[in-house]
């Protein structure tokens, strides 16, 4: 006769909620320092400090991956987006406030902007990836809107995106000052003549 064996007595697998979304933050964390190509479940699975089953598991496919990483990267952009947002007094030129902002990009987060693009430009040829990059410039839309107005706001998300990629990739990068003005001329509209 043979006793059943408890529910105890099973190997118990210790519950991690918290895993899928460390192994999203890995995938980040693995484009910024090999880039898209470096992106593979064994790096990531190293990155997260998981076993490498624990990745293919929630995310069969690379493409699975990006796009984890891609929603994580804009989910914590914008949410930094909203928070710096939410530290501009109403009277604070927005314009001023628009370009300090790039060149925090620009030099304190200049990491996480490379990582950022580079998982946005993947859905140029991952068409999967559009409705995570399409989301990521709505709230930008939404964001900058609600400081001028819904045109407006659509015209600095992409002088905003735009700057970015260019002030990233420029030697010597543009000066505050210049930065500034392309904001100004959007939100102000020409100088008198």
């Amino acid at each position: 006769m043979t006793t059943p064996r408890s529910p105890r007595s099973r190997k118990q697998r210790p519950n991690d909620p918290a895993r899928r979304t460390r192994i999203a933050q890995a995938a980040i964390e693995v484009v910024g320092a090999h880039g898209i190509d470096g992106l593979t479940h064994r790096a990531v699975a190293a990155a997260a400090g998981v076993p490498l089953g624990s990745t293919t598991y929630h995310f069969a496919t690379l493409d699975d991956l990006l796009e984890v990483a891609l929603e994580q990267a804009a989910a914590d952009n914008v949410e930094r987006l909203r928070a710096w947002a939410g530290s501009i007094p109403p009277d604070e030129d927005f314009a001023v406030a628009l370009a300090a902002l790039v060149m925090t990009y620009l030099h304190e987060e200049r990491t996480s902007n490379v990582v950022e693009y580079d998982l946005y430009v993947a859905a140029l040829h991952r068409p999967r990836l559009r409705a995570a990059s399409a989301a990521w410039d709505e709230a930008l839309v939404e964001l900058f809107g609600s400081r001028t107005d819904p045109l407006t706001g659509r015209m600095l998300a992409g002088l905003f995106c735009g700057t970015l990629i260019q002030t990233a990739l420029a030697d010597p990068p543009p000066s505050a000052d210049e930065v500034e003005a392309l904001f100004r001329r959007a939100v102000h509209g020409p100088p008198p003549p």
